[in-house]
């Protein structure tokens, strides 16, 4: 039989603390994303802003905003600090 001698660490997210930070980002601009997402869905305000949303805003807003949270993700997941060496 062959052996691997590969291994798998599997996602980083907690492994310092610019991963933490990182993945705490992450949410944060998911839970924005479905705020702005449901604000559109109903043409409502939101909260904070005051800008009224449509539906093709809040879907805009929301895709705009999972972009930047699926993006922080990758970067908690995969990124290294430099500083290592």
């Amino acid at each position: 039989m062959t052996t691997s001698t590969t291994s798998s660490d599997g996602l980083r997210l907690t492994e310092s603390t610019f991963n933490i930070v990182a993945t705490v980002g992450a949410v944060v601009l998911a839970l924005i994303a479905l705020v702005v997402l449901w604000t559109g869905y109903q043409d409502s305000t939101l909260p904070v802003l005051g800008t009224e949303l449509s539906l093709v805003k809040g879907v805009v807003g929301f895709m705009l905003t999972m972009f930047f949270a699926i993006g922080a993700f990758i970067v908690a997941a995969f990124m290294e600090l430099g500083w290592d060496y």
